[in-house]
């Protein structure tokens, strides 16, 4: 096997952490493979995946791969609380990671090293109440690398045994549950077609994440209607859901300020500081947002207010990468969203194209390992199992990826007429795949959706029923009428 070893190389120290980075290597069969940082070691150890190889950072052998994990295997989880991946002074995502850490409970786990901590957290001994116990001990850096170290089968057994659970106007997250998030997306954002989808996910006992909508335009004035028309749907049949409309933070808080029926404020995020900056936020701009929609109060059950959205390749694409692999950047994403407590959080795993993770089996590694290190952050992890048409990626990968994450406990998925966003034109899951789900797994909506389904007469035994409620057609019928104008 070799000698593994990893060491400090004259290091100078600023604001408390490493400036000059450790040297680490691994001896392999004679050769000796040297990593001259954290993030060479971190982006080495990655499974091999095409962002990373155009980027440049990730092992450029299968040799190398397995050396970078010997090495990571054997690294101080303590050492990740010295050095950094990013500059300190040039990140306001690293200074949050560090700013926030809980020293107070890594006293737990201080004396582990990665490949202990993936033992730690795969022993019986060990529930979801520990891991949870010390989720903000954990650092993004630190649960990429013990991913790195996971084959699918382990994150699968860990991601399970953990619970979170986030309230609006229901409960998500609960154990033996499968949220569906409602996606009616509209080229052209008309409301009839959008109300018609709509209807059909409710038919089919999607929507208690949220029926949220990508709209065609960034418009004030075009979210402030879909938000209406949401709104008016819901409060007709009394649904316990939240809706969302997927607008640029800046525009929810303009909304907001309107007074529209503003329940959740929307915004994809990333792991840099640069990478924000090319969404158009930055942390106290998410804060402002956070803190408007909370002031509405509109939750019932809760006041989680927050969605993001993720996915592996945002940094790279932005040119915001840093020279850190796209895993462990995605990472360092989900520490932007815990520090906001949201309701929900997905990665869109698939979205970017092949560039960044080329076919079917790099999209299900990324799937587990986004879910696995989001839930062990303590984050409500849900995953657009989702791919572009370019991929080389087809239905029986989706119906892979769903099932695998359906074991490990995932929060809630994105169902999409017939599995075709004909608006952002790439193929996700359906309203039908998340009643496969349910079935198979014998998971069940959130409870207060699910009581809703009852009393209409929509589920039956925890099924969805035979025929149509007479009921819910009536209500609707005249909305779908009134939308087409």
């Amino acid at each position: 096997m070799g000698l593994v070893k990893w060491r400090i190389a004259g290091s100078t120290r600023e604001n408390g952490l490493e400036t000059h980075l450790p040297r680490y290597h691994a001896d392999l069969g004679g050769t000796r493979h040297v990593f001259d940082d954290l993030r060479a070691l971190l982006a080495a150890a990655s499974p091999a995946r095409s962002g990373d190889m155009l980027a440049g950072v990730g092992a450029q052998s299968a040799e190398e791969r397995v050396a970078a994990r010997f090495a990571l295997a054997d690294l101080p989880l303590a050492a990740f609380l010295n050095e950094v991946v990013i500059p300190y002074e040039k990140d306001e995502v690293t200074r949050l990671i560090v700013d926030n850490h809980a020293a107070s409970v890594f006293s737990a786990i201080s004396h582990l090293t990665v490949g202990g901590f993936r033992e730690w957290l795969l022993s019986n001994a060990v529930g979801g109440a520990e891991i949870a116990a010390i989720a903000g001990a954990i650092t993004p850096e630190m649960a990429a690398a013990v991913s790195k170290l996971m084959r699918n089968q382990d994150l699968i057994a860990v991601a399970r045994k953990i619970e979170v659970i986030t309230r609006f106007r229901n409960t998500i997250g609960l154990t033996g549950r499968l949220s569906v998030r409602l996606q009616p997306n509209h080229p052209t954002d008309d409301p009839a077609g959008i109300a018609a989808s709509i209807l059909d996910g409710l038919l089919m006992g999607s929507g208690d994440a949220v029926i949220g909508i990508n709209p065609a335009t960034d418009d004030a004035d075009t979210t402030a209607t879909l938000l209406e028309l949401i709104d008016e749907i819901r409060l007709s049949c009394a649904i316990p859901t939240q809706s969302c409309v997927l607008a640029h933070v800046t525009t929810t808080l303009e909304l907001v300020r309107r007074g529209a029926p503003v329940d959740l404020c929307f915004q994809s995020i990333a792991g840099t500081q640069a990478g924000n900056r090319g969404f158009g936020i930055d942390l106290a701009l998410l804060r402002e947002a956070c803190d408007a929609t909370q002031s509405l109060q509109r939750g019932t059950v809760g006041q989680n207010v927050m969605y993001f959205e993720t996915g592996q390749g945002s940094c790279l694409s932005a040119n915001a990468h840093h020279e850190v692999d796209q895993q462990t950047l995605e990472t360092r994403a989900y520490a932007v969203a815990r520090a906001f407590d949201p309701l929900l959080v997905n990665s869109v795993v698939g979205f970017i194209g092949p560039e960044y993770l080329f076919d079917g089996k790099q999209i299900a590694r990324a799937a587990l390992e986004d879910h696995f290190c989001g839930k062990l952050l303590g984050l409500p992890m849900g995953v657009d199992i989702c791919y572009t048409n370019h991929a080389e990626a087809d239905g029986d990968d989706s119906d892979t990826i769903l099932t695998l994450l359906g074991v490990a406990g995932v929060s809630f998925i994105i169902g999409v007429p017939g599995a075709d966003d004909i608006m952002l034109n790439y193929q996700s899951t359906s309203f039908h795949d998340a009643l496969y789900i349910r079935e198979v797994l014998g998971r069940r909506p959130a409870p207060e959706f699910e009581a809703w389904l009852e009393n209409i007469g929509l589920s039956d035994q925890g099924r969805i029923a035979d025929h149509l409620p007479p009921a819910l057609i009536a209500d609707h019928i005249p909305l779908l009428r009134d939308a087409r104008g």
